[in-house]
């Protein structure tokens, strides 16, 4: 198990360049399996949960080549049905959360698909429903075997129907979305989520063929096509990474330039930064963060205390929630964080107090920080990262602290953030993998 030995306390300076933004290219890649003709993908982010989904499709039988560090073309011609009745396809599919993520394209496209329960972060329960109650409603017949194995495949072609959907799930909206495109008839989708990774789909189906409406709505209608062909498609900067760097620009008093953060797409993430106190400055498409000695939390107007909580698109992102959590450690004032979304996001609060921190941790949904006005420094321990977010939050609050720290499991923080360690030491930071 490979681990983190950071040592912290040292201001950071220079550019970062954001990876391509995981959470689409989950949905992206799968979408190649839509169409037999070649489909070409730019900024792929180099990690370890896109790499596996990489992997997969390559053994389902698509092909596939790396034109440049970033870029692959993909040729689902070819695809073998059978592979998903192997041992390996159980195997890879249950180690990867991004898995489910076949479901819609591959029923649409051939009829049928089955797959093991996903695997991924221990968040919180993280249910399926919504993927299976709307590709039910598209003529999809479900069978589950035992409780961890799924099968779902229709007799003749799915047919397109109106839903409302119980939760606007961007990973169910986007399976419903890829099926829905090859079914016979029109398919509206109400309560459909329609974060800015959920809209890429959109424009690339689209481009390959789709009569998709209402981008960018909570109303998707969507008139099925016979077949879909290949297209190119480039992927937007990873907003969680950019909310990271911020974060950690002010955490650490460092002086950071964010390079080519696609800002228009980035919704509430920079004014809630600003809420903390932080100063963010646009310059083009970048977003330089000075080195600030303090940042003081705003209140409300009436002088209450500042809530900070997630929500659907558009509205904040729970994947910055432990982000802001651990920044708030060293803010002037206090600030009540609320996930609203998952029930174990923020159990590594023990750790920042173990640090130093003042936090507390009211329920498994809300916690309460008080910020130190870096009048005390957070002090180095030995911790393991939970989860992707939560690892990185962390890794930004050893970066600060004083002394060595040492965070073990790194291997969670690989499958979310690429060569983040090789990329902070560029910018001073001092972190040596072991």
């Amino acid at each position: 198990m490979a681990a983190f030995e950071v040592r912290g306390g040292k201001p950071l300076r220079g550019e970062i360049t954001p990876q391509g933004a995981k959470n689409e290219a989950l949905q992206i890649l799968c979408a190649v399996l839509l169409t037999p003709e070649p489909v070409t993908i730019s900024n792929i982010p180099d990690i370890r949960d896109v790499n596996k989904l990489i992997e997969l499709l390559r053994d389902m039988g698509v092909k596939v080549g790396k034109l440049a560090t970033d870029t692959y073309i993909f040729q689902a011609e070819d695809v073998n049905l059978d592979y998903m009745d192997t041992p390996e396809f159980v195997a890879q599919a249950g180690a990867l959360r991004g898995s489910v993520m076949i479901l819609g394209p591959m029923l649409g496209r051939y009829g049928r698909c089955q797959l093991p329960k996903p695997g991924g972060d221990k968040i919180g329960r993280r249910p399926m429903d919504t993927h299976f109650l709307g590709l039910e409603k598209l003529g999809g017949k479900l069978t589950l075997e035992g409780t961890d194995f799924y099968r779902i495949k229709v007799e003749g072609k799915l047919q397109g129907t109106h839903m409302l959907l119980d939760e606007a799930s961007v990973t169910g909206t986007a399976n419903i979305l890829m099926a829905a495109v090859l079914a016979e008839g029109t398919t509206t989708i109400y309560n459909a989520a329609c974060e800015p990774y959920l809209q890429q789909l959109c424009r690339m189906l689209v481009r390959m063929g789709a009569n998709i409406q209402g981008i960018g709505s909570n109303l998707l209608t969507i008139v099925g096509v016979e077949k879909l062909g290949g297209t190119d498609h480039r992927m937007l900067p990873d907003m969680i990474e950019i909310g990271s760097f911020i974060g950690l620009a002010a955490m650490t008093g460092s002086e950071i330039t964010i390079k080519d953060c696609q800002i228009p797409e980035l919704g509430l993430i920079p004014d809630t930064f600003r809420k903390l106190g932080i100063q963010l400055e646009f310059r083009g498409d970048d977003i330089y963060i000075p080195a600030q000695e303090h940042y003081e939390i705003a209140t409300y107007l009436d002088g209450s205390i500042l809530t900070v909580s997630d929500h659907t698109w558009p509205g904040f992102t729970p994947d910055l929630l432990s982000i802001v959590l651990v920044v708030a450690c060293q803010a002037k004032g206090t600030v009540l964080i609320h996930q609203k979304m998952f029930e174990s996001r923020l159990f590594f609060v023990d750790k920042l107090i173990d640090m130093g921190a003042q936090v507390i941790l009211c329920d498994p949904h809300r916690a309460t920080v008080i910020g130190l006005d870096q009048r005390t420094r957070l002090r180095g321990i030995t911790m393991t990262s939970p989860d992707i977010r939560a690892g990185v939050a962390l890794l930004i609050a050893a970066l600060s602290a004083e002394g060595k720290s040492t965070i073990e499991n790194v291997e969670q923080i690989d499958r979310g953030y690429q060569n983040i360690d090789l990329r902070l030491n560029a910018l001073g930071a001092d972190i040596r993998r072991l």
